[in-house]
């Protein structure tokens, strides 16, 4: 695991090229059969203006999106999967909880409009959101 990029380039910096070097620490673990994951940190926490301050979808197989969004009083965190190249894909958003002993995760957040943006609208009935139970 990488975590963060931002960490990792910074840790190179006399390489003229990172990313070249990112690629081929990416192929050789690939060719040793390691999954890798890499995070890239945004910029802001809620809100349409967060940027990355790099673009790695190129290199990935699936890039998995975490969002913080406003329900209920409480700030939630959303997932979904924005790029996959093989097998089914699943193009829900949904609610996660990360516990000390388990991940959980949610129904579509079909109730709401707008959660990838961190200012999602509500737009339906109450819905069944992850509860503390």
């Amino acid at each position: 695991m990488i975590d963060s990029v931002t960490g990792y380039l910074h840790a190179i910096p006399q390489s003229d090229a990172p990313l070249v070097r990112l690629h081929e620490l990416l192929s050789y673990l690939n060719a040793k059969g390691a999954a890798t994951l890499i995070v890239v940190a945004q910029h802001g926490v809620i809100g349409t203006m967060m940027t990355t301050p790099i673009d790695l979808s190129y290199l990935a197989d699936c890039v998995v999106l975490l969002r913080f969004f406003e329900a209920d009083g409480a700030v939630r965190k959303a997932i979904s999967v924005v790029k996959k190249r093989t097998g089914g894909d699943e193009t829900t958003i949904r609610e996660f909880r990360i516990g000390p002993d388990t991940v959980r995760v949610g129904d579509a957040l079909t109730q709401f409009q707008g959660v990838l943006t961190g200012v999602p609208r509500y737009v339906g009935a109450a819905g069944p959101l992850l509860n503390d139970a």
